[in-house]
């Protein structure tokens, strides 16, 4: 992103101060407020830390495509608590076709890949009442109303927070089987990260990758680790 597009830094010092469960993110000693202007109140210390680090690290320029975890703070702030049942039902729309469900009938290499690191992740699922069905075919497979009612639940279930990222991680993975046991603490961000690429690593394998594309590939990788940190910080 260009610096001549990008709002320069204009604050010198950054802190975070609260109590309890509101936790206040202070620039120049003034709270840090949301794109829309809304005051950005967090419900813990060591996630009002990481925000403050974020812009902490910005130099001469503040360039938020390197803060992510500020912008989902924003997005759950500004978006989420009028868009719940909206987002419920992506969820819901994405374990109809969750990504470890579809398999390669060929090559053999690529369908023995796809069963060792989703099978297990596949029963996990199950065994927390998402039991989703498996096919080798491009058409869809009608997954259970028990298994779609238990996302829903599962979503509803969280706060803004933990919904604005959940989503968020269903769509990066094209799984919330995947984003589920990232929730659950079963798996780390990146490790479904790594997951969720099974076909596409095999693809680059057979043809190469080019350095732009891997640059991006690498960026989503990090980023999505970053952000997967925030449930320690809850």
């Amino acid at each position: 992103m260009s610096s001549k597009r990008l709002n320069k830094r204009f604050y010198k010092t950054v802190t975070v101060d609260g109590e309890g469960q509101k936790w206040r993110v202070l620039l120049d000693g003034m709270q840090l407020r949301t794109p829309g202007k809304l005051k950005l109140s967090l419900p813990t210390k060591p996630l009002a830390e990481k925000v403050a680090g974020e812009w902490e690290a910005q130099r001469e320029h503040i360039n938020p495509s390197v803060m992510p975890v500020t912008r989902l703070v924003n997005v759950a702030i500004e978006q989420t608590p009028d868009r719940r049942g909206d987002l419920i039902a992506e969820a819901r729309r994405y374990a109809e076709t969750d990504l470890i469900c579809y398999r390669a009938p060929q090559p053999r290499i690529l369908k023995e890949r796809q069963s060792m690191a989703w099978d297990e992740w596949r029963a996990w699922g199950a065994s927390h009442g998402v039991d989703l069905k498996v096919t080798e075919t491009l058409s869809a497979v009608a997954q259970s109303e028990t298994s779609l009612k238990a996302v829903e639940s599962f979503a509803a279930g969280l706060d803004d927070i933990r919904l604005t990222l959940f989503v968020h991680l269903i769509a990066v993975y094209g799984s919330v089987i995947l984003a589920m046991a990232v929730l659950q603490s079963a798996l780390s961000g990146e490790s479904a990260f790594d997951l969720s690429r099974i076909e596409a690593d095999y693809q680059i394998e057979l043809w190469g990758e080019d350095e732009e594309q891997a640059e991006i590939t690498a960026d989503l990788r990090a980023e999505t680790a970053a952000l997967s940190a925030i449930l320690e910080s809850l």
